[in-house]
């Protein structure tokens, strides 16, 4: 896919430096363009900036009517978006169309909490009346991530429309072609020109856009690090908005339970879905001392080590692709190294199965008797075990 930024309601190439996303699962490029600089940035904020007074005084009528087509173009396309997302991030197909519904379903979702927490709202008191109104704020961006490219800008930007806010999209350089796909969508919906722009690039093209002097607010899913930048950057701007969707380092506590299958399979699929690579996976596991939690073990390793690691997109679906990129791949085996060698036993070896791709079995450390473990997100499939004797400690 040869691609292009949005601007104004038209496809523009950008003016910086030539960038490609790769399939992680095979190496080939999926999609080449332009990087964005500070004046593609600046045409795409002032497109922004144009449409907002008409777009902020469009009824919600013809708002939601826009936005709800967007939803059904979404839907119709599943199969193809979910390819589009396979592609770009390695999850399995199976789990790509699921998360094309998802951006579906969350039009409902946005309609019905606009309604519900929007509008006017008048209590009489007995001198007076006090009237909250809600209005648009204005030019948002939009900082989108690569693990769910399609699913989280858009949780983001469905609200925000509906809001009557417009916005400057940039989602990331990984996951290129996920966003260009569903601005044409966007646009087969018919919203008006300036109302959605789309910037593609790097860390460059993103600083440009968050430091932006005519933007009201940035809604950003992301790593910690890039958290901490932007919150220091929009401090001693209270006028602007900043919303944060950051990682976590996820505790999950298992204590004797009698379905132990069921513990298992949650077990499995809070870590290792998606390949680790979801906010929400649990990076951390406590499981008791004593001869259940030595049996949850056990049972533990031989299902980590059954895991079906495989091609995203083949007939033979597996429950995990690769990572995102070889890049990625490399961290997780550094990852691995820096816990053993803090005194971690490795339960169950991460291995970079393909060094020209993603492409990494998932590993299970057992760092109980280890020592200055760093609080830190490995995002990939990495699980840390520790032994607790009493549920209180381990909580």
């Amino acid at each position: 896919m040869t691609g292009h930024n949005y601007v104004d309601g038209k496809w523009v190439e950008a003016s910086g430096q030539p960038f490609s996303a790769v399939n992680p699962a095979t190496g080939a490029t999926t999609w080449l363009g332009n990087s964005s600089d500070a004046s593609d940035v600046d045409a795409a904020v002032a497109a922004a900036r144009s449409a907002t007074a008409e777009w902020a005084h469009t009824t919600i009528v013809e708002r939601i009517k826009i936005v709800e087509r967007f939803g059904e173009l979404v839907k119709a396309a599943g199969e193809e978006l979910g390819a589009i997302i396979t592609q770009e991030t390695g999850k399995p197909l199976w789990e790509s169309k699921t998360e094309a519904g998802a951006m579906a379903g969350k039009v409902a979702v946005s309609v019905a909490a606009h309604m519900e927490r929007g509008g006017t709202t008048v209590q009489q008191l007995p001198d007076a009346a006090s009237i909250t109104r809600h209005r648009p704020l204005g030019v948002l961006a939009v900082f989108g991530p690569y693990n769910f490219p399609g699913h989280l800008p858009n949780g983001h930007i469905v609200p925000a429309l509906v809001a009557g806010n417009t916005v400057v999209f940039k989602p990331s350089e990984l996951t290129p072609g996920t966003a260009e796909f569903t601005l044409r969508l966007w646009n087969e919906a018919g919203l008006p020109a300036g109302v959605l722009n789309l910037v593609q690039g790097a860390a460059d093209t993103g600083r440009a856009l968050s430091s932006h002097t005519d933007i009201d607010g940035l809604l950003f899913t992301g790593s910690v690090s890039t958290g901490r930048i932007l919150h220091a950057q929009f401090a001693g701007h209270p006028e602007k908005m900043l919303a944060l969707e950051l990682g976590g380092n996820n505790p999950l506590v298992v204590r004797e339970v009698a379905d132990v299958d069921a513990a298992l399979l949650m077990t499995i699929q809070s870590a290792y879905l998606s390949a680790g690579q979801r906010c929400t996976c649990a990076r951390r596991l406590f499981v008791p001392h004593g001869e259940w939690g030595d049996s949850f073990v056990d049972r533990l390793v031989t299902a980590v080590q059954g895991i079906k690691v495989g091609d995203p997109a083949g007939l033979d679906q597996p429950f995990i692709g690769p990572v995102v990129s070889t890049h990625a791949a490399e961290a997780m085996v550094a990852a691995q190294t820096r816990l053993l060698e803090l005194g971690g036993v490795p339960l169950v070896e991460l291995k970079h199965l393909d060094t020209a791709t993603g492409f990494v079995s998932p590993g299970l450390v057992d760092v109980t008797a280890a020592h200055d473990l760093p609080d830190e997100e490995y995002f990939g499939p990495l699980l840390q075990l520790t032994r607790y004797d009493l549920f209180d400690e381990a909580i």
